[in-house]
């Protein structure tokens, strides 16, 4: 333990073996090969609108992270600079964030260079006119390498006539890096296979998914391991704790789920960081130390000609207690 906060790997046992037999295998970024590294996922409970306090109390855990477990990729919670809710109205929120690039976002490229690593820095972002996007910053040693804005903002989130404060955003996102290809989502997002199966299409080898997800801890799991193993992607997903200013608490469990659907590290739900080791060569087998050969794809046996209606807008067979329109 380091000042507090814990960093956990529950993989070593597993992992062990698997991961012996795997040394020397390369992931491909940008034509290079790429030495296998260690990613981690670090939740924090933000301080209300206080994106200066919640990035010093960032920047000390990042430290620790790194001293700690060596990680060359390190992913913050949704919205950390000012915690999810907004205290205050829309234009409140839009006058203590800043533009990407801007304010908040050098003092996380200074982090990042600081400590050598690639830094998922996901705040709220000024738009023209007020408006207010829920984004993550991709960010390295070299600087800004990219931005996604959260395609699905939750329905008390998003801007609509009933209240909300934020924009969705319209491209999906995959950022080609020295440590591999990186795809982005926000947390409701996860809920959306076709946006993670996109995001696969488009090369990423690990993808991202920072949130303040207050659901349920079922809900949280069964996403994340899904969309890992649709993708045949890592899958690195960080959760906030704390309070959050709705007055609901998010229960953390940030985890890294490994490209054949496994946990390959998992948090409490207290302020710390786990760790796992990324294996550039994943698929040899169904299930890291079994000896079963992988002999499928799901990106490669699909049936296209199955999904001619998949972009037919629609709603579920079943009626939600409430239903807020998505202004398109």
């Amino acid at each position: 333990m380091i000042s507090g906060y814990i960093g956990v790997t529950i993989w070593n046992v597993i992992f062990l073996t698997y991961s012996s037999v795997c040394i020397g295998i390369k992931f491909i970024a940008g034509g290079d090969e790429v030495e296998r590294f260690t990613a981690a996922v670090l939740q924090l409970a933000p301080i209300h609108m206080n994106p200066d306090a919640n990035i010093d109390k960032a920047e000390k855990m990042i430290g620790e992270c790194v001293e700690m477990c060596g990680a060359r990729l390190i992913v913050l919670p949704e919205s950390f600079t000012t915690g999810f809710t907004p205290k205050g109205t829309r234009a409140d929120l839009w006058n203590v964030v800043s533009e990407i690039p801007g304010r908040l976002t050098d003092r996380g490229i200074e982090i990042a260079k600081k400590h050598n690593v690639y830094l998922v820095f996901p705040t709220y972002e000024r738009g023209p006119g007020g408006i207010v996007y829920n984004s993550a910053a991709l960010l390295g040693p070299e600087g800004l390498l990219g931005v996604y804005r959260k395609t699905h903002p939750f329905p008390t989130e998003r801007l609509t006539d009933a209240g909300g404060w934020t924009t969705p955003g319209t491209e999906p996102c995959c950022i080609d890096t020295p440590i591999g290809k990186i795809g982005m989502v926000v947390c409701y997002d996860g809920d959306f296979p076709e946006l993670a199966r996109v995001t696969a299409l488009m090369g990423a080898e690990i993808i991202v998914r920072p949130s303040v997800l207050m659901r349920t801890s079922d809900h949280w799991e069964f996403t994340n391991r899904a969309r890992a193993y649709d993708n045949h992607v890592y899958w690195i997903a960080t959760n906030c704790v704390g309070l959050d200013a709705s007055g609901t608490y998010c229960f953390g469990d940030s985890m890294i789920v490994g490209p054949t659907g496994v946990r390959m590290a998992q948090c409490r739900g207290s302020e710390e960081f786990a760790w796992a080791e990324l294996d550039p060569d994943p698929l040899k087998t169904i299930h890291p130390n079994i000896s079963v050969a992988q002999i499928f794809d799901h990106m490669e046996d699909r049936n296209l000609e199955a999904y001619k209606t998949i972009l037919t807008a629609g709603k579920s067979a079943f009626e939600p207690a409430q239903r807020i329109p998505y202004r398109r």
